[in-house]
């Protein structure tokens, strides 16, 4: 018998057939009659006469469907239609929708909630010509595929398609989760139909968000200024990030001290100068930190404390009293969903969210990469799940056991269980193929794409390796005070040593191990004395929670299940972009606007920018997906309350938009006043004679906090007519003035 593949699927035939025959077999019983051979024995020219063999080995690649029209293929971006075109060979014309074709109007809500909800979709006016081309592609095709993105915009996009394009023709969806070869002649000989669940629950993600935002949008417009925006995910993540800045603001300092012991064993010659610098690895020095006094946790909290502790301590002796040695396996992490690649990203390449999903994308949509040509690098880029395919799991083991060795590679794979309401049907991050090393492809790409890549490749690897075992001893030092009086000080020397890198040796996880101090720990046995070098007493104060970034942000959004993978980096891009929160280096910062446009809502609709309840609408989301709410009712659920706290706001709600701050300075142009008021990137100087003078300017900030105590607003410059003094931007709620702002000191960025 002879192996015969056909689209990757084994058959087999009887000795003796030719090449010629078995194609002229194929033709009739195949729609489409394009064959694409790969064999690996026989010559072309001897199609005709030699006969197959056993042992014989004959790849048959056949396009699917399509009958003499071909088959027309739709999928999202011209970089993934390229790459897909070149798998799918004749017969098949692929196509971009560039996104999204058919959407709700772009100026009205588009949602009659009186009849279920029921949206008005519009093709987008910039699309209309594509639209067009498309419906021009499909009149002679027998079969349009829809192979958008596997997720559920992806599902929608296929639908408004299938809807315009597929009238009187075969409609199919194919889905695939990596570009590759194998996967898309995988996923066409495998079509099905499109998932209206997942359709729906895109479709309630959508009204719901319009209801939303075109709800509340015009509210800010009415009591604060034009332009401005609201929305269900948005205003929830600027939530968080005034939270965070208002327990900055109201955290207090409170002092304590350490005590730092710098010993050596007796026989040891004593460093000449202490210096931890002079103390690397592998010297005679060693660091112990006060732990405990008389049995209990050592606090100092003050200097008086500290110098104390130091007297007590002088001319003690220090012995060694207990000594605890132990072996701590530590396993790898899961590959990469996209919540932890986007933090890991940034906290190892310094990468922003929205970059690691641009770059992630061109590497998932196929890259020109030499001989293979142009091929998918990596799986789907948008997914919550840590699934992995067996057969790629079975390729990285057999790469583990060839590079790394047999004892780097686990008895059995290992299984990673993805987190409550994860989309299963994805596959986490990871290569398409793991024989595509980083630096044999480092060539073909760019310095980013590169480092994104050698990042998934990595993970992935290490996330099918054994353990690494780390040797940890803890070593406690006894002192007790010189005088003999009541009094025992317990100081605590730790230190690891890797004994088995295990998955390290591909990737390490760990970003803690930074302090080298603490690699060197002598010999050393119970009753054994040791020598004071130096005692160290420093000061401390606590620190207030550090500000949000990228990464800290994405876990708290994933943490507590607002938005989805796909929505994680546009919303930290839209805040940014409307002036709700400011960049200064990797923190996120709330700006005047921002904090203000949060008060507003926090307080007319508490539950809707409310965690939990943003949680809660993800949950139904997901049910809707799997069939189990219908989305209408899950819209009704939702609008019946908001509706009412809408009608409430529109009377209650502050009018910030009346607080106008007459200044002492005069318009240059008309001689009228200045005054301050709002506009969609915060406040700013207009002249009162508005619109007939239209001069304006930027009201300046220092970006130093007001030092009244409980007060989140910033000092801003103002002038009268002695001069430019500073005040807080919160005026007439907080009055604080001075005439040089001057910044805290020791005012160091903290972030998270």
């Amino acid at each position: 018998m002879i192996k015969v593949y056909v689209n990757g699927k084994e058959t087999q035939i009887e000795d003796g057939i030719t090449v010629a025959s078995l194609i002229s077999n194929l033709k009739a019983n195949v729609r489409y009659a394009a064959v694409e051979l790969n064999l690996n024995i026989v010559d072309r020219s001897q199609y005709d006469s030699v006969g197959l063999k056993e042992g014989d080995k004959v790849e048959i690649i056949l396009p699917v469907g399509g009958g003499q029209g071909g088959s027309l293929v739709i999928v999202e971006s011209p970089a993934k239609a390229k790459t897909i075109e070149k798998f799918l060979g004749k017969g098949y014309i692929v196509r971009s929708s560039m996104g999204h074709v058919i959407d709700l109007p772009m100026r009205k809500m588009g949602v009659d909630i009186e009849n279920d909800f029921k949206p008005t979709y519009v093709v987008i006016s910039k699309k209309k010509k594509l639209l067009s081309e498309l419906k021009a592609e499909a009149k002679d095709k027998d079969t349009i595929y829809i192979a958008t993105d596997p997720d559920r915009e992806g599902e929608a996009i296929g639908w408004h398609l299938a809807g315009h394009l597929g009238k009187n023709k075969e409609v199919k969806r194919v889905v695939f989760h990596e570009i590759t070869k194998k996967a898309i002649l995988e996923a066409f000989d495998n079509p099905a139909e499109i998932d209206i669940k997942l359709v729906n629950a895109q479709q309630a993600r959508r009204v719901l968000d319009r209801i939303v935002g075109y709800s509340l949008s015009p509210l800010l417009w009415k009591k604060i200024t034009r332009g401005l925006s609201a929305g269900r995910v948005q205003s929830v993540a600027v939530k968080l990030i005034v939270d965070r800045e208002r327990e900055i603001q109201a955290f207090v300092p409170q002092e304590y001290w350490e005590l730092e012991a710098e010993l050596k064993k007796k026989k040891d010659k004593a460093l000449p100068s202490g210096d931890r610098k002079a103390c690397p690895e592998g010297k005679k020095s060693f660091f112990a930190q006060l732990d405990k006094i008389n049995d209990a946790k050592a606090e100092v909290k003050d200097k008086a404390t500290s110098d104390k502790i130091v007297a007590d301590l002088s001319g003690a002796k220090y012995k060694v009293k207990d000594i605890k040695e132990s072996e701590k396996k530590l396993n790898p992490q899961a590959p990469f969903t996209t919540s932890k690649m986007q933090q890991e990203a940034f906290n190892k390449l310094h990468f922003r969210a929205g970059k690691t999903m641009r770059i992630a994308q061109q590497l998932y949509e196929g890259l020109d990469i030499g001989t293979e040509g142009t091929v998918g690098l990596i799986t789907y880029m948008r997914t919550d799940s840590v699934k992995v395919a067996f057969s790629a799991i079975e390729e990285a083991r057999f790469y583990i056991k060839d590079k790394f060795g047999k004892d780097y590679l686990p008895p059995e794979a290992n299984v990673y269980k993805s987190k409550k309401a994860a989309q299963e049907a994805h596959e986490a991050i990871r290569p398409s193929s793991v024989a595509r090393e980083p630096e044999a492809i480092k060539q073909y790409l760019t310095q980013d794409q590169y480092k994104l890549y050698k990042l998934i490749w990595a993970k992935f690897i290490a996330s099918q390796m054994k353990p690494a075992v780390m040797s940890v001893v803890s070593i406690d030092i006894e002192a007790g005070p010189s005088s003999g009086g009541p009094g025992v000080y317990i100081f605590r020397a730790s230190g690891s040593t890797l004994i088995f890198p295990g998955f390290k040796a591909a990737h390490d996880d760990d970003e803690e191990e930074k302090d080298k101090k603490k690699a060197y720990i002598p010999k050393l046995v119970i009753g054994e004395a040791v020598d004071l070098v130096k005692l160290d007493p420093t000061q401390h104060f606590t620190k207030p929670p550090p500000r949000f970034t990228d990464a800290s942000l994405v876990k708290a959004l994933e943490e507590d299940g607002i938005g989805r993978p796909s929505t994680y980096a546009p919303t930290i891009e839209t805040i940014v972009a409307r002036y709700y929160v400011r960049r200064e280096g990797a923190a996120l910062w709330p700006t005047e606007l921002g904090t203000v446009v949060n008060g507003l809502l926090t307080q007319s609709f508490p539950v809707i920018i409310d965690e939990e309840f943003t949680a809660k609408m993800e949950e139904e989301l997901d049910e809707i997906e799997e069939g189990k709410v219908e989305w209408t009712q899950a819209l009704k659920d939702f609008y019946e309350p908001f509706s009412k706290w809408l009608s409430k706001a529109q009377v209650e709600m502050k009018d910030v938009k009346k607080d106008v701050e007459e200044l002492d300075e005069v318009c240059e142009k008309c001689g009228r006043k200045m005054i301050i008021k709002w506009g969609r990137r915060g406040r700013f100087k207009s002249c009162s004679g508005f619109p007939e003078c239209k001069n304006a300017k930027p009201l300046v900030t220092t970006g130093i906090k007001c030092p009244e105590s409980g007060c989140d607003g910033e000092l801003v410059e103002r002038r009268s007519r002695r001069g430019a003094f500073y005040g807080c931007s919160r005026f007439p709620t907080c009055r604080h003035v001075e005439n040089k702002p001057r910044a805290p000191a020791g005012d160091k960025e903290q972030t998270a």
